[in-house]
């Protein structure tokens, strides 16, 4: 029989539980806030025209928020493995449940990846004419944040703390200029629009474009395996980086409308450059370039972080090749992680990244949808389980969370019918994928 040692050294390595409550909201804040908080209030602004309802949708997307933390919080407490939604979503519904969630979520991330990086090698181009192309720059981003990643968990996570609060700090920085700078009241703005959309279809366009920019609320609950002490830890980190999310955009907003009246940002695609020209002048460009390429770092280095541990899981539950189950000794999947980061090139490389994230967006909320379906499925199946954090409100808080995301989801594929049957055809594909994947 082999000792003790042999065993020791050719046991598969495991993920390290060395995350804190501050890694949690620096990766929920790293994966939530990003350009869409400087561009959506310009659309907002077109469908709503009166501060009020403007604020509230923020309001409100802030709630949805609050309780979808609220029920995942308990699923990423009782399964505390790594991976995000794909872990509770195929214990509770099952392998092919998970599937279909694991596979869209972590190509959707890898597609975020491309995006977001893409739009970082756009902003710094000017002040790295050298690299002569925004991809070169993209993929010099990708690659360098993959080898930070690749020296193990503890840097990987020292990563998302410091670029998280370089973000935070921008954005305080950005709040506190137009609050000095800005001499007008915010709260007495209203303008008229022409069109003829009623006000609740304006109203529900509104939310979908608010629930699409607080996404990424869920971003602790793919490193539950590595967090300490998961079941206090896990909804601390999504209650306090939720909370300090919805005090981000709201504080933006207002901001915003202490410098400039609503009817200015409506309709613009970049509603930051209209409030920046008003208080920076000719500064403005050079300073928004360098807050955009600020925030954005978080966000790539929190999606290069996520990737690898949904892969990670499919392949531990024998959904992945085996081999992506690898951990090297500082804790990083590292072959997981390879592979990530390649579709994320690839995406890069092909421009293909737009229509990915376009045809798998529907998947998002189709994912909150399982999840919260999968909290009510145990709450019944396994109702003496150990819950170090038990839903509040349960089943009336869950059941507001599911029915939003049903309503969301409906109004998203209605509003884009194209992609919507592409996501349909995705789904009907995906069962014999499935189950070659399970056969092999």
């Amino acid at each position: 029989m082999p000792d003790s040692a042999t065993l020791t050294a050719t046991a598969p390595r495991r993920l390290l539980a060395i995350l804190g409550v501050g890694f949690g909201i620096a990766v929920t804040i790293g994966n939530t806030i990003g350009a869409g908080i400087l561009r959506t209030p310009g659309e907002i602004a077109a469908h709503l025209p009166s501060v009020l309802p403007y604020l509230a949708v923020w309001v409100i997307g802030g709630l949805y928020a609050l309780l979808g933390a609220n029920a995942l919080a308990e699923l990423a407490t009782l399964v505390p493995r790594s991976g995000g939604q794909y872990v509770f979503v195929r214990h509770a519904l099952g392998d092919y449940a998970g599937f279909i969630v694991g596979w869209s979520d972590w190509l959707s991330t890898c597609g975020t990846t491309a995006l977001v990086s893409i739009t970082i090698g756009e902003y710094a181009l000017i002040y790295l004419p050298a690299m002569r192309a925004f991809e070169v720059i993209a993929l010099l981003t990708i690659g360098l944040l993959t080898c930070v990643q690749w020296l193990g968990v503890r840097w990987g996570g020292a990563a998302q703390n410091i670029t998280s609060v370089m973000k935070a700090v921008v954005l305080i920085a950005l709040i506190a200029a137009c609050f000095h700078l800005g001499g007008r009241p915010p709260f007495h703005d209203s303008f008229i629009t022409e069109g003829d959309m009623s006000f609740f279809a304006a109203f529900m366009l509104s939310i979908t474009a608010v629930i699409y920019t607080y996404d990424g609320w869920t971003g602790v609950i793919y490193f539950s395996e590595e967090v300490r002490n998961p079941g206090r830890d896990i909804p601390r980190s999504m209650f306090g980086g939720v909370a300090l999310i919805i005090a981000i955009y709201l504080a933006i907003n207002v901001a915003f409308l202490r410098v400039v009246p609503l009817g200015s940002i409506a309709g613009k695609k970049l509603a930051a450059a209209v409030v920046a020209e008003h208080i920076f002048g000719g500064y403005a460009d050079p300073i928004l370039r360098s807050l955009f390429i600020i925030a954005l770092l978080s966000a790539v280095n929190s999606n290069v972080l996520m990737a690898p541990r949904v892969l990670f899981a499919m392949a531990s539950d024998g959904l992945f090749w085996r081999g992506a189950r690898e951990v090297n000794e500082g804790g990083t999947p590292d072959i997981a992680l390879m592979f990530s980061s390649i579709i994320s090139a690839i995406f890069v490389l092909t421009g293909t990244f737009e229509t990915v994230i376009a045809k798998l967006s529907f998947f998002f909320v189709a994912n909150y949808t399982l999840s919260f379906i999968s909290l009510f499925v145990l709450r019944r199946r396994e109702p003496d389980a150990a819950r170090p954090y038990r839903a509040w409100g349960h089943p009336i808080t869950t059941g507001v969370a599911l029915i939003a995301s049903v309503t969301f989801l409906v109004a998203a594929m209605a509003s884009d019918t194209r992609n919507s049957v592409y996501t349909v055809i995705l789904l009907a594909l995906s069962y014999p994928i499935y189950r070659v994947m399970k056969r092999r």
